[in-house]
């Protein structure tokens, strides 16, 4: 029987250990398992170490929960308007004109676009996936004062030869936001074109 009083009294101990994140209740059961299993038949002694087992493993998983990684997603949206025309230097005038339509207008139209979303760990010092303020710095750099109240085609270099869909907006930001951004943070481009056509990229 001593292997079984051996394991009987580690068990008891070990749970006795991680008592507090069970509550106090567990305590005096705890104390009274290990004071009594001495006269206590090799049945019981069974079940004593059944019972400290659980208790272990219900303390080690709060534990594990304690310390989970939560993630967040944090969305800015931010409004800039733009004017761009919708034409393809690869593609001949008629050719524009029956894909992009009145899009393809010689001067142009605009548009008010936005948001941008982050997903990352939630630090659980600061209890933020980033800084906000950090978030709007690195928005009004990589958006608002190379596309705001621009020309697309004419003003950014990057649509020269690129045509300027919302589709390629998109990725024009991911690509500078992502280079801003902590490493894997950048989760979501989400440009409103209009109240009804939407625009999602997600650096795929």
């Amino acid at each position: 029987m001593g292997s079984i009083t051996h394991t009987v009294v580690l068990c008891c101990r070990c749970a006795l250990t991680d008592k507090k994140r069970l509550g106090g209740g567990v305590d005096s059961i705890l104390h009274t398992l290990s004071i009594t299993f001495l006269t206590a038949s090799a049945t019981t002694i069974n079940y004593i170490v059944y019972f400290c087992s659980s208790v272990i493993a219900m303390a080690q998983a709060d534990s594990r929960n304690e310390v989970a990684e939560r993630i967040g997603y944090i969305t800015r949206v931010q409004s800039f308007s733009a004017c761009h025309r919708l034409h393809s230097p690869t593609l001949s005038d008629e050719v524009n004109k029956r894909i992009f339509g009145k899009c393809n207008n010689p001067n142009g139209h605009g548009h008010n676009y936005k948001e941008v979303t982050v997903r990352g760990k939630i630090d659980r010092h600061t209890g933020m996936v980033m800084n906000i303020t950090d978030l709007k710095q690195h928005i009004e750099e990589v958006i608002m004062i190379p596309l705001d109240h621009k020309n697309l085609d004419k003003d950014v270099p990057y649509f020269a030869n690129v045509v300027s869909t919302t589709e390629n907006v998109a990725v024009y930001i991911w690509d500078n936001m992502v280079k801003q951004l902590p490493a894997n943070l950048l989760y979501e481009v989400k440009i409103h074109e209009t109240d009804k056509n939407i625009v999602v990229y997600r650096g795929e």
